[in-house]
């Protein structure tokens, strides 16, 4: 019997997460973003990026999670980031206090497509929810691909909402409408539903 389970990143996760991120976006993004933008990915750099941001975090609230399924052997299947919002969580033209101090903003949600309606997905943005609430954040923000209709109906479905915010992201000359998605934290525990949809990528503020 497979168990799954939420737990921090630690250091040797990194090219894990790398090879996750490469792996997710070239199947959920290969309609969305030119190919040779997705091949060209480099992913030592990746995994050099995310050792960083797993030893070296900008602040205690900003945070990676990953998602582990457990049979006979351990598999590491999806991954989480969030921080406190800053420029990048913005719309163009936005003013910088429209996303205060109580706001956190989701950089990643990626499960590994095989691993997919098993659950994980649920799992990793329930942890977040819970470290968001002790952190004392209101209200968490996520920017999604316009065409990422995966990752949408996966938010919409836990309770978040487009606040109205969009933008477009210039990836090798090519513009790639997001959207934004906003959700308030509760304030008590919520046990994670059973997972339905496969948690595709929530993506970065920008494409690497």
């Amino acid at each position: 019997m497979a168990l799954g389970y939420v737990r921090p990143a630690r250091p040797e996760d990194a090219g894990e997460i790398a090879r996750i991120q490469l792996a997710t976006w070239r199947v959920a993004y290969r309609r969305i973003l030119p190919r040779h933008v997705l091949d060209n990915l480099d992913e030592a750099w990746l995994a050099r990026r995310w050792s960083a941001a797993v030893q070296e975090p900008p602040s205690g609230t900003h945070r990676v999670l990953v998602a582990v399924e457990q049979a006979e052997q351990s598999y590491l299947v999806g991954f989480a980031a969030s921080g406190p919002a800053d420029a990048e969580a913005l719309a163009p033209g936005e003013p910088a206090e429209t996303l205060g101090s109580d706001v956190v903003a989701v950089t990643d949600l990626l499960v590994e497509p095989r691993w997919g309606r098993r659950g994980h997905g649920s799992r990793l943005l329930a942890a977040c929810v819970d470290l968001w609430r002790s952190d004392g954040f209101a209200r968490a923000v996520a920017w999604a691909f316009d065409a990422d209709a995966a990752t949408r109906t996966f938010l919409t479905s836990t309770g978040w909402e487009l606040d109205g915010a969009g933008r477009a992201l210039d990836v090798d000359d090519m513009l790639v409408p997001q959207v934004r998605l906003h959700v308030a934290v509760p304030t008590e525990p919520v046990a994670p539903p059973d997972s339905t949809v496969p948690a595709e990528p929530v993506a970065p503020a920008e494409p690497a």
